[in-house]
């Protein structure tokens, strides 16, 4: 049986991302396969597609396609790599990223959101995901270093236990700020981090215990 939205994720991929200047064919193809609309609860499924972020409950969002595209463009993944996803959501980073990279690590706070993601994305088969319950701000030491870090949600400052997570010429993309954010990119360099500022932004705040 044909699936109904692949126009809509066609009619996405094009005129949201690839439009907008994203190049690469892994983040493109990926974009192009994984089902969106799943992962939003069936009252905003209309708006899976759309160029905006949509709500999954608990205060939190799924983010729009352009910035999830974005963000995981500058992170530069490779196949080898071992990712930290900081915010789980939805899910719908996190099966981006495990399209992509080998092991995905990703930790979500609201216990809720995070098993209603492990039960989709073990439905859609993926196995390269692994799951942890908890603040996010303390990344998840035990797996570190990691190839790559991504942030899906905005501290007000940068959390320098992320940083520390990073492995030598690892990669960081996150959002920091309160009212407005600007999303980073860091390096991990011999020399030390390297930051570079990418565009303004708006993310829901990283929720912390502490």
């Amino acid at each position: 049986m044909e699936d109904p939205w692949v126009e809509h994720r066609e009619r996405m991929v094009e005129t949201q991302i690839i439009s907008r200047g994203v190049k690469d064919e892994r983040v493109i193809a990926a974009m192009r396969q994984i089902p969106r609309h799943l992962f939003v609860p069936s009252e905003v499924i209309d708006y899976a597609y759309n160029d905006e972020p949509v709500p999954i409950g608990e205060g939190q969002t799924i983010s729009q396609p352009y910035i999830v595209a974005y963000m995981t463009e500058m992170l530069n993944l490779k196949e080898k790599d071992k990712v930290l996803e900081i915010g789980t959501g939805s899910g719908y980073q996190t099966a981006i990223l495990a399209s992509i990279a080998q092991e995905i690590y990703t930790v979500e706070i609201i216990a809720s959101l995070s098993l209603r993601a492990q039960e989709l994305l073990a439905q859609l088969g993926y196995r390269n995901i692994y799951f942890k319950i908890g603040d996010g701000t303390f990344g998840w030491e035990e797996h570190a270093p990691y190839d790559a870090i991504i942030v899906t949600a905005a501290p007000a400052s940068l959390p320098r236990q992320l940083e520390a997570q990073l492995k030598l010429g690892g990669r960081m993309v996150i959002p920091v700020g309160s009212t407005f954010q600007e999303l980073y990119l860091l390096t991990r360099e011999k020399e030390g981090v390297k930051k570079k500022k990418l565009l303004p932004v708006r993310f829901v705040p990283l929720i912390t215990v502490h």
